[in-house]
């Protein structure tokens, strides 16, 4: 059994801009004795249809006065290099290495010196074949070169291949050094990693002339915000609003940054081209620099455990929220139903105390592996006319895992160390300009006297991005 293609949902949206008949009374034969019996309220099918939510949960909003937003995140404490080469013999004592992890600069004073001499070192063989204790006697500061003295009476464990290879692992653990000599020769600077954003202008605007809204309708309409009434361009711009509040957020989410321009096609041009830069939205930074699950949801505790070893690599943050779809929400609670002796019969999920006198409890709130994972839907995930059914291998996104609480930053605009929420909005804002939320409405309509024109135009205007910090700390779940 399925669920049948037809009827289907209605993905237009319920208000038009001009006057139609699914607007309006049309049938206006007067010879008809009989008029038909109507409802007067208009009937909310869909619920709530808005989306947004998601921010306001877990991050914050905050000003700004500048184009560029730009923070600093602290890099590792400790150093570890596993991609080693050697041409070393088994049993030498005395071995050169080489470091050939990718992006890892020449062990120069101007990049900072990351092995230094009298360091103590561990070198493990990368096919697990052995390991060694060694202490390092000198490095070659422009080959990324370094050579070690190895401390057991064997010598080197394992035999390397080239100077340019991938052997070994090999990091600090100490240092070692002889009575009456010199202290540590050079310094460790601070590793950090720059990030930086720009806000993007959003805007909308909704307009009914003046003798439209002389017309009133025959159907009380109502909007999620409250707006009631019987003329029907308070509906649409009520609608307006909100769709607009919707988009501020679903902007933040879904944001890309322009691609800087490349050489014209066919008198093609790029987004970047025409003037619009965009901004890194959540799923692009998490996507990026962040985690990504795919393959399907995780559903069961070996994938969660998967997960969780990834996060022990990154901040290990205590608790964390899964924001997921319906299907993911499903896979966790029969995983978690499963844990039960009595999960498989389906009678006991929940508080596992469920009698006949009480509703079934089948779902789960949240659950504690090694960390606090709390879950809770996500509306923009399931709704049909957002995120909601699109599918397929590195589109489809079912759920998005944020670390809660916040974070130590530098802000250089503050030029200090500041608490910040690990997602947050950045909104342009100064002591005469606020744009974090602006609406106005000009013409000649409904109050307004700014124009001749005859009708009522209601403006919407923000300038904001948002701010992922810690992006390591996040999880994408995508199909």
């Amino acid at each position: 059994m399925a669920v049948l293609a037809t009827p289907g949902f209605d993905l237009q949206p319920s208000s038009q801009q001009v006057p139609l008949q699914t607007n309006y009374i049309t049938n206006f034969d007067f010879l008809n004795q009989y008029l038909p019996d109507t409802y007067e309220k208009e009937f909310e099918r869909y619920g709530n249809r808005t989306v947004a939510s998601f921010l306001r949960l877990v991050g914050a909003e905050m000003p700004s006065n500048s184009d560029l937003i730009k923070w600093a995140e602290q890099g590792r404490l400790h150093t570890k290099y596993t991609k080693v080469g050697s041409a070393g013999a088994a049993g030498d004592s005395a071995v050169t290495f080489q470091v050939n992890d990718a992006g890892i600069p020449a062990f120069t004073a101007a990049n900072g010196i990351s092995l230094r001499v009298g360091q103590t070192i561990m070198i493990v063989s990368n096919g697990a074949a052995g390991s060694n204790k060694a202490i390092i006697t000198s490095v070659n500061l422009g080959a990324n070169q370094f050579d070690a003295a190895i401390y057991e009476a064997g010598g080197l464990a394992v035999a390397g291949t080239v100077l340019g290879g991938s052997d070994s692992t090999v990091f600090i653990y100490g240092s070692e050094f002889k009575k009456g000599t010199n202290g540590m020769v050079g310094s460790v600077e601070a590793d950090d990693s720059f990030f930086q954003n720009n806000p993007i202008i959003i805007k909308d605007t909704y307009s009914v002339s003046g003798s439209d809204m002389a017309q009133i309708g025959w159907v009380e309409i109502s909007t999620e915000n409250g707006g009631t009434g019987y003329l029907w361009y308070l509906k649409s711009e009520h609608e307006t609003r909100l769709r607009f509040e919707d988009y501020l957020e679903t902007a933040m989410i879904e944001a890309v940054p322009a691609i800087a321009p490349t050489v014209p096609v066919g008198g093609q041009s790029n987004a970047q081209q025409l003037g619009f830069i965009g901004s890194e939205g959540i799923f692009h930074v998490v996507n990026t620099r962040g985690n990504v699950w795919g393959g399907g949801n995780p559903q069961v505790l070996g994938d969660f455990d998967t997960v969780i070893q990834r996060l022990d690599k990154q901040g290990s943050i205590e608790e964390n929220v899964i924001f997921l779809n319906r299907q993911f929400g499903f896979d966790v609670d029969d995983m978690l139903a499963a844990q039960n002796s009595y999960g498989a019969g389906g009678t006991s999920y929940g508080l596992f105390d469920n009698d006949e006198e009480m509703a079934l409890n089948l779902g789960f709130s949240g659950f504690r592996r090694g960390y606090d994972f709390y879950k809770t839907d996500w509306k923009y995930l399931n709704d049909p006319t957002m995120r909601g059914g699109i599918t397929g291998a590195g589109v489809g996104i079912n759920g998005l895992l944020v670390p809660a609480g916040s974070t130590s930053v530098y802000d250089q605009i503050l030029g200090k160390n500041a608490k910040r929420p690990f997602l947050h909005v950045r909104y342009r804002a100064s002591e005469t300009e606020d744009r974090r939320y602006k609406t106005w409405i000009t013409g000649s309509a409904g109050g307004a006297r700014t124009s001749d024109l005859d009708a009522m135009e209601v403006n919407f205007l923000s300038e904001r991005a948002v701010c992922t910090l810690g992006a390591n700390n996040f999880f994408l779940f995508k199909d």
